[in-house]
């Protein structure tokens, strides 16, 4: 496996575009086949298993408790990237734009995605504002083992617009340690890997779908259920925003913009609706 001189691969090693392996070393690279599905749902059930393993020591280990995000971050990024780079794979090839700091491609794709996922928020995010306060309405109203599945929210929603508390904190955590790792696992390195396989597929408001994009929300929201709070499952439904991004820009920029913004409106939300944080 080829890694950049002076370097001994992994994550902080070797290169992350193909482009650059093959300019450094004169040819073009073979592309590999795809990695088979089955190793895809594999991948995902190691990084779920291990997740669940340190939900279950953090029970009784509070630094573990402290830091469940930061494990799993690290779960979806070093396992794919462990897999791509025994293929001589790079992270480039399953949509991450990324050239160096210094490198105009990677401003003006960060900049296309950041217009991506504003536009998109100017769209979508008054609608869920305004269906979460009907919601969150209701909620008192309904049954209470019913309630309690659905949301874990108690007692009556009094409204007053507050930002999270420890703004700067959240927006660095939602950007650094929840979206861009679940989207490179995610709708990167899954929705990829399965859109290399073949297979059937859907135009949706110019964007091709393959087979793969439901199966990835689907595992998407899934893996959320390692806290065993059964109202996650509606991660479903942000998670086909996330891959529909992801098809219809070609890149992983818009989707991990979108996905911290989506947080960063939920935890406002909850903020303002029942002075959490």
């Amino acid at each position: 496996m080829y890694h950049a001189p002076g370097t001994q691969g992994g994550v902080g090693g070797g290169v992350l575009t193909r482009s650059a392996v093959t300019c450094e070393l004169g040819r073009v690279l073979p592309t590999p086949p795809p990695i088979a599905p089955r190793r895809l749902v594999a991948t995902w059930g190691i990084a779920i298993g291990a997740l669940a393993l340190a939900k279950a020591v953090s029970l009784g280990v509070p630094m573990v408790a402290a830091n469940l995000a930061g494990v799993a971050a690290l779960l979806f990024v070093l396992l794919p990237d462990r897999i791509l780079r025994a293929r001589d794979e790079y992270w480039d090839a399953y949509g991450l734009q990324w050239w160096g700091v210094a490198d105009a491609r990677t401003w003006r794709a960060w900049g296309q995605g950041a217009l991506w996922a504003l536009g998109l928020a100017a769209l979508i995010f008054p609608l869920f504002a305004l269906g979460y306060a009907a919601f969150a309405d209701a909620l008192p109203t309904l049954p209470g083992g019913i309630a309690r599945a659905l949301a874990p929210y108690v007692g009556a929603p009094r409204f007053a617009l507050r930002a999270p508390p420890e703004l700067a904190l959240r927006v660095a955590a939602q950007l650094l340690v929840v979206a861009l790792p679940e989207e490179l696992f995610y709708r990167g390195f899954l929705q990829t890997g399965w859109s290399r396989a073949g297979g059937r597929t859907v135009r949706v408001l110019g964007a091709e779908l393959g087979p793969g994009f439901l199966r990835t929300q689907v595992l998407f929201a899934m893996g959320h259920l390692v806290v065993l709070q059964p109202w996650r499952l509606g991660t479903f439904f942000p998670g086909l925003v996330f891959g529909w991004l992801r098809a219809r820009t070609g890149g992983l920029a818009a989707p991990v913009l979108f996905h911290a913004l989506s947080n960063l409106l939920m935890l406002t939300l909850e903020a303002s609706f029942y002075g959490g944080g």
